[in-house]
């Protein structure tokens, strides 16, 4: 079980959380306040921004994918 968690933690930890300082960058806002917000947002609303946050770290991670350029000669 604590492996499970530990891989759970690791992936969250690589991807997830690259959305609120991507958004912080994009807005001109600080990275903490927009945790903050996703955070008291989830409090109130019974966890659907986790839902909006979990999209977003799958389409910015989908957008770095596509953005590789590969040739024929990487191997």
């Amino acid at each position: 079980m604590t492996v499970f968690i530990d891989r759970l933690k690791h992936f969250f930890e690589k991807h997830a959380f690259g959305v609120c300082t991507a958004l912080g960058e994009k807005m001109g806002l600080a990275t903490s306040s927009i945790r903050l917000f996703f955070i008291y947002a989830s409090f109130l609303t019974l966890g659907s921004p986790v839902i909006v946050y979990l999209s977003l770290a799958f389409l910015m991670n989908l957008r770095a994918h596509l953005r590789k350029r590969t040739t024929i000669w990487d191997f």
